[in-house]
């Protein structure tokens, strides 16, 4: 995105001749100051997902849950992906740093500015509409007592993706 001003000139053009053929003649021109400014440098960061918090599906992530999918990471460059909501089909950036430390899975990444949806993301983050985070993984090692209703440990994540949302599975996983 442009950040600054940027001079722009316009030419008025006007038809002349007859049936014969048109031609095009410049008339004059304006030059004006267009002046544009970006809604924010798109920086993202905040916890992901909370160490011992038991999310809104009873699944609480314990610590090192993450630590092949982040080591995977490191070694191929390959990230989980950046989306809106959750949509596979709303990319709206991409994530920097992922890392668990002692509350849970901390990320800071940057919203790609010429996606209109990361945009808007951007807007709604500005104005508080916007603070939380959810993961989208697939559970590689769980652990669950006798009874259905109990709180199901994932001891082991792929993660897939990190998405920005409005409603966080995990109410303690929210933009910082």
């Amino acid at each position: 995105m442009y950040d600054g001003d940027m001079k722009v000139t316009f030419f008025k053009a006007e038809y002349q001749g007859s049936n014969q053929g048109r031609n095009i003649s410049q008339r004059g021109h304006s030059t004006f100051q267009l002046e544009m400014k970006s809604n924010g440098d798109g920086l993202v960061k905040g916890y992901a997902s909370v160490f011992d918090s038991v999310d809104s599906y009873n699944d609480r992530v314990v610590r090192g849950a993450f630590k092949k999918t982040l080591e995977e990471a490191e070694k191929t460059g390959r990230y989980p992906k950046m989306l809106w909501q959750h949509s596979e089909t709303d990319l709206i950036g991409f994530w920097k740093i992922l890392k668990e430390d002692d509350t849970g899975l901390y990320v800071e990444g940057q919203l790609t500015q010429d996606v209109a949806k990361a945009r808007e993301a951007q807007a709604l983050i500005a104005d508080g509409a916007i603070d939380g985070l959810s993961i989208g993984y697939r559970v590689k090692k769980a652990l669950r007592g006798k009874d259905d209703r109990s709180v199901r440990l994932l001891t082991e994540v792929e993660l897939l993706e990190i998405s920005l949302v409005t409603f966080p599975a995990n109410q303690a996983a929210r933009l910082i």
